[in-house]
């Protein structure tokens, strides 16, 4: 390999070693959720520690963990229905007995998907059985949506995003009662919200926002929340933020720092309504969102609880070290270093993990992706996402907090630790674990135990 001319630092032994290096550290963190993790956090639980795997035996899916991450969140999902353990385990099957590749890997998904919005065999469905449907294909279509850019058909990302959100239409149409649908107002382009309720009564009830984190789909905060809330006699709202769902796919909105200016407006929503009860609105966060609620719930005070699953403080640590240095103060030399010195030596697979890590924080990043290529500035997403650090509002929270951490956190390990110990209101912190199958970033495999602890806490604190 030739030195690259101009910079006195570059050459063979810097150039290979930072591509391979990023490329590894990739390879090793993505996964569905969070952002890409250093290859260390995969042997941060005491069982790999101990050469044991985090995932043993029947908990394997795939091979590859960024794979297998994807496919126990589809499975996990089964027990709140946005699942079927047989159709997914099939699935992973005939992923595997193709060869798993990302093109594999959608086709397969997305076929299921395309098979559950067809009609069933046998007798005409009826309502239960179209709505079940349809929120499985949502899960299917969202697993075949992770992968889409390091398919043969990269081009098909928003086609594919809204035949997902088709089928969860479809299903929150099918409930009973079904939610109230609305746009909420967010600077030009307004948030689109999901308001699930018990039952249609005007009485005041406690209220949970639920936060998707940086790829998430609605589906996934059906499975993280809607469900335990109203068995709960909870309200439940869901919603497509910045950088998320149809502002990001659709909108070409990429995610912002100052996320109390997208809580804001929805608890302004909120508040208008007699069936919510103001004094007990809670905020949570998924994934990343465990940075974005923590951010709003520091400046919007009419949050009464907060629950960060996990708490993170600095997404941007959660890019391997080899990606991280590629920034510089520096513009243009920032994006020498990453077009001369980091994209020729990078990995396909690696190149299709950072498509997939920028495009919620970059629209020219995303629609390069989907013609196939790599984008070429660094320096503007990268900078957004280090201004999601949190570490300096994390102190002016008030509202009572729950910090949740999980064994074998791939993501963002210790970050929840950093933003437990920087709390100064009333605080919880609990660590998940693979005793309880609950181990891996967002409890993939229990997100039932996930709910229980999370709603046992929120009726805890705001009371009855």
């Amino acid at each position: 390999m030739s030195p690259v001319h101009g910079d006195p630092h570059s050459g063979p032994t810097r150039r290979a070693l930072l591509a391979a290096g990023a490329g590894a550290a990739l390879l090793a963190g993505c996964a569905r959720g969070g952002a890409a993790g250093a290859p260390a956090a995969a042997t941060s639980s005491p069982a790999a520690a101990a050469g044991g795997s985090i995932t043993p035996g029947a908990m394997t899916l795939f091979k590859d963990p960024a794979y297998n991450f994807n496919g126990l969140l589809a499975l996990g999902g089964s027990g709140a229905g946005a699942a079927e353990v047989g159709e997914v385990l099939t699935a992973v099957n005939a992923i595997n007995a193709a060869g798993l590749t990302a093109q594999s890997y959608v086709k397969t998904f997305r076929g299921l998907g395309d098979r559950l919005m067809a009609a069933p065999p046998g007798a005409p469905a009826d309502g239960q059985t179209k709505r079940f449907r349809a929120l499985r294909a949502a899960q299917y279509y969202g697993q075949a949506l992770f992968f889409v850019l390091g398919s043969d058909d990269p081009g098909s990302e928003e086609q594919l995003y809204k035949a997902g959100r088709a089928s969860w239409d479809t299903f929150c149409d099918l409930c009973e009662p079904a939610p109230v649908r609305a746009k909420v107002p967010y600077g030009s382009t307004p948030l689109p919200v999901w308001f699930f309720r018990p039952d249609t009564s005007a009485a005041p009830r406690p209220t949970v926002i639920l936060t998707n984190g940086s790829d998430g789909q609605n589906v996934d905060m059906w499975t993280y929340g809607v469900p335990a809330a109203l068995e709960r006699g909870w309200n439940a709202l869901v919603y497509d933020g910045p950088g998320q769902g149809q502002l990001l796919f659709v909108d070409r909105v990429v995610f912002t720092p100052t996320w109390e200016r997208v809580v804001t407006p929805l608890v302004d929503w909120l508040t208008a309504r007699p069936d919510v009860d103001p004094r007990k609105i809670a905020l949570t966060g998924l994934s990343m969102a465990g940075d974005l609620a923590p951010r709003a719930a520091a400046f919007e005070t009419r949050i009464a609880a907060l629950v960060a699953m996990p708490g993170c403080v600095e997404p941007w640590l959660g890019f391997p070290p080899e990606i991280r240095k590629i920034l510089t103060p520096d513009e243009q030399q920032t994006n020498d270093i990453w077009n001369k010195e980091v994209v020729p030596e990078l990995p396909p697979d690696a190149a299709d993990v950072m498509k997939k890590r920028f495009e919620p924080f970059s629209v020219p990043a995303m629609l390069e992706a989907r013609q196939g290529k790599l984008f070429t500035d660094f320096y503007t997403p990268a900078n957004l996402i280090k201004a999601l650090s949190i570490t300096d509002v994390v102190g002016r929270i008030k509202a009572p907090t729950l910090v949740l951490d999980y064994e074998g956190e791939q993501f963002y390990p210790g970050q929840p630790r950093r933003m437990y110990d920087a709390l100064t209101s009333p605080k919880d912190y609990l660590k998940l674990t693979a005793a309880q199958g609950a181990q891996l970033h967002c409890s993939p495999m229990a997100p039932q135990l996930h709910c229980e602890v999370v709603f046992d806490w929120l009726d805890q604190t705001l009371g009855p």
